[in-house]
């Protein structure tokens, strides 16, 4: 089944990123929440929140079966395949359980833009490395309905403008950090519980502060195209090489 229009895919040519509401079933939802709110009430090592925040809380759920099957036993995965292809993604067996907590910082930080998969020194990214892959899918488990509430922030477009500059440069010019481009304004998602958010790998990305009283609860999977590590560079300077549902 052809679970997204030509309109959505359109969208999410142009834009690198299509938010499609309602797509996990609330009792899936909740499942989740229960289980990151038990690990979270066993208690968290101050020392430990540094590396959390840049790879995942909770790790020991990141491949429980309430994780996982937010993206293996609902529409998202057909969802993914018709974009990268049936029967071309790579398995998915874990996802990123992405908290923020709200900050009490005043005025609050700006949002920096940044790709997935460049080394720093609390992600476990190899130094010297570039861990990139096809796409990012969101998927919310708290309501995000103001700005400045741990929003995904991103900015459109930027998929295209990374695509010219890796031609212009090399993919292993990332290496040196993000490329130094003149970006669009950024934009602040919002969304309720179950909506998912399907992000081309090569659009920047973020997350705002969280101004809120609340925390914001989102799981992020990583997908790639099952041709994907025969060539990392490639996808980089023909961002849609992998993704034969809007070619």
């Amino acid at each position: 089944m052809n679970w997204l229009s030509v309109e959505q895919k359109q969208s999410l040519v142009e834009h690198g990123y299509l938010k499609v509401p309602g797509v996990i079933p609330p009792v899936m939802v909740e499942r989740a929440m229960r289980r990151i709110n038990h690990s979270i009430g066993n208690g968290m090592n101050v020392d430990d929140m540094t590396r959390f925040r840049a790879q995942s809380y909770c790790p020991e759920l990141t491949g429980e079966a309430p994780i996982s099957d937010l993206y293996n036993r609902t529409p998202v995965r057909s969802m993914v395949e018709s974009l990268l292809g049936e029967d071309q993604v790579q398995p998915v067996h874990d996802g990123q359980i992405a908290l923020r907590f709200p900050s009490l910082q005043d005025p609050p930080g700006a949002p920096s833009p940044h790709l997935d998969g460049m080394y720093s020194p609390h992600n476990g990214v190899p130094e010297g490395t570039i861990s990139n892959f096809s796409m990012l899918v969101g998927v919310l488990l708290s309501p995000v309905r103001v700005q400045n509430a741990g929003n995904f922030t991103v900015w459109p477009g930027t998929h295209r403008l990374y695509e010219q500059y890796f031609r212009e440069h090399g993919p292993e010019s990332l290496l040196n950090g993000m490329p130094p481009l003149e970006l669009p304004q950024p934009v602040q998602t919002t969304g309720e519980p179950g909506d998912i958010f399907l992000v081309h790998y090569q659009l920047a990305h973020s997350v705002a502060p969280n101004l809120s009283p609340f925390p914001r609860y989102a799981i992020f999977f990583r997908i790639s195209h099952v041709d994907h590590g025969l060539d990392w560079r490639a996808p980089m300077t023909d961002i849609w090489l992998h993704w034969p549902g809007v070619k």
